[in-house]
């Protein structure tokens, strides 16, 4: 799923910009942060810009 921050400003996570889910886990979801670590950060930071659904290949 690829999600966009539309949180805080953060310096591991820049805002606006397209990052993609790892894993959910409860509710929350893991990404790969711009310092290589992941984070979990909750749906409510983020707006859903592609579902897994959505891949065509």
């Amino acid at each position: 799923m690829k999600v966009k921050y539309i949180g805080p400003d953060l310096v591991s996570i820049v805002k606006n910009k397209a990052y993609e889910v790892i894993s959910i886990e409860k509710g929350w979801y893991r990404i790969m942060t711009e310092i290589d670590e992941t984070y979990l950060l909750p749906p409510k930071v983020f707006e859903v810009l592609e579902t897994e659904k959505e891949h065509h290949n």
